[in-house]
This record gives C-alpha cells, structure tokens and sequence, in this order.
C-alpha cells in the first residue's frame, strides 16, 4: 500500500497536518496563528533570532551527510556499539505484521514527526507562551548540536542495514525512500535516535504548556514514534535510550534558558516605560 511517491507528497501532508493540529492545539482557525507568528517575527527582534538560529541549525543538519563524506571516515561502530542487540526488531515485526500499523507508523514518522514541531512553535507564540517558545527553539538546537557529532564520528547503521533478519517496511509505504528521503537521513546516522530525542522534546514540553489535549496529543506521538522506529526497523535500542536521555537534557536547559530569555524580554519592555516617568516625576 504506497501512500507516498515523493518529497512532495510528505510536503502537502505535512502542511494539512500542521493545520489540523493548530486548529486542535488552540480552537482557532490556523490562518489566525500563522498571523501571530508573522507578526511575532517583524515585531520582537529576539523572536526572529530564535527563529532564524533553529532554520540555521536545520540548514546544518541538511548539509551534516555533506559533511560526513568530506571527513571521510572508514571506522564503523554498528557491530561494538548495539550489535548485542540482536534482531529482535525482526520478532516484533513479524508478531505485530499489519499493512494498516505500517501506514499508521510511516505517517507519525514522516509528516507528523516534524508537523507537531511546527504546530508547537505556532500555538505557543499564539498563546503568547514565550518561556515556552524560547524553550522550544533552544531544545531543538541542543537536539541537533549534540546529536551532529555522534553522526559524524559514531556512526552506527539502522537495524535493516545490519541484520538482514530485519525488514524495512518502510518501503511497503514510500518505495523511493532512498532515492528521495535518504539524503535527509543518513544511512549511519542512527545513534542516537533524532526521531526519539525530537518527539519526547516535544511531549516534555507541551506537559508544561497548560493545554491538556495538546499535551495528551504529544505523548501520544512520542509514543508511537518510538514504537516506529522500531517497527519499521530502523533503530536499536540503544538509540532510543540515547535519544530520551538527550530530550532530557534539551528540555531541561531550554526551560531554564527559556525562563531566563523571557525575564530579560520583560524588563527590557518595562525600562523605557519607566524612563518615561522619571521627567514628570522630577518636575
């Protein structure tokens, strides 16, 4: 059952999927928030700073393979790092074995996975929620900094890769992966788990956002993107782990950055307001 042809395929998806669950994150038409959002960025110089860094670390992370081949490392860590594992992927795949389960974990991964990263970042700032929008951006620059560099100097293979035991079944739904979705996605760039450390990121965060079914919808992606990555037998254990203990760590500094970020935002707003006050009070 393919249900993708092409990038552009995943592109319209996504943009239907940020839609809904910015309808479904604040009640309001999506149109309302996108225009928050560009008046966010022509009004706060610190909003658009935060944004242009998370676009230039996307940008990185798009050239990191470019990068890889230029180093040109020979080592491969698969079999030392998480070959213990085995192919238990393989035993799940073939117990859980459903067309409809593979299409379910392909769209989570492939359209929901970033769609709930761009809906987050449109129902904060129009809840005006900034602690939570500077928290946003700065977990996800954390996610990408620390994960870069295990993908350029630890590179372990996704599972399928490296037992053969393992399906792929990605393929059942988008057979030209490779040829399209590769290139943002290097074969060896498994450890740790981008998709794990991302979505958990996510859900941490919406559980501090007061939006009960937002936070209920996070999880719920969380959760079935991790189970995903192992379904659809492309990560190992271990990456996960990584990836949460990454999470971890992203949200807990962006929640103090983020805090500090917006304490600063609010008494650079109330200096001149007081500066004005101050010729009156001394005539």
């Amino acid at each position: 059952m393919t249900l993708f042809h092409n990038m552009s395929a995943i592109a319209y998806s996504t943009a239907f999927a940020v839609a809904v669950l910015i309808w479904y994150g604040t009640g309001r038409q999506p149109l309302a928030v996108a225009w928050a959002f560009v008046k966010a960025l022509i009004q706060s110089r610190k909003y658009l700073l935060f944004f242009v860094a998370v676009l230039a670390i996307l940008l990185l992370n798009k050239y990191e393979l470019h990068l890889e081949n230029w180093i040109d490392i020979s080592y491969d860590l698969t079999a030392a790092m998480i070959g213990w594992e085995g192919a238990w992927q393989a035993g799940l795949q073939n117990t859980l074995r459903s067309d409809a389960l593979v299409a379910i974990c392909a769209v989570f991964y492939l359209v929901l996975f970033q769609a709930t990263m761009i809906a987050s970042v449109g129902i904060y700032t129009y809840v005006r929620n900034m602690k939570l929008y500077y928290a946003i951006c700065i977990a996800i620059l954390l996610n990408y900094l620390l994960a870069v560099p295990f993908y350029l100097f630890v590179p372990v293979n996704e599972a399928w890769h490296a037992n053969p035991q393992i399906q792929f079944l990605m393929l059942n739904v988008f057979p030209t992966f490779e040829q399209h979705y590769r290139s943002l996605s290097g074969l060896n760039n498994c450890f740790p788990s981008l998709h794990t450390s991302l979505s958990v990121t996510l859900a941490l965060l919406a559980s501090k956002s007061g939006i009960r079914r937002w936070t209920i919808f996070a999880w719920i992606n969380a959760i079935v993107i991790v189970f995903s990555i192992f379904y659809l037998g492309i990560h190992w254990f271990t990456d996960m782990v990584a990836g949460v203990a990454l999470a971890a760590f992203s949200v807990y500094v962006g929640l103090k950055l983020g805090a500090w970020a917006e304490n600063r935002a609010r008494s650079n707003a109330v200096v001149p307001a007081r500066d004005k006050l101050e010729p009156s009070v001394e005539s």
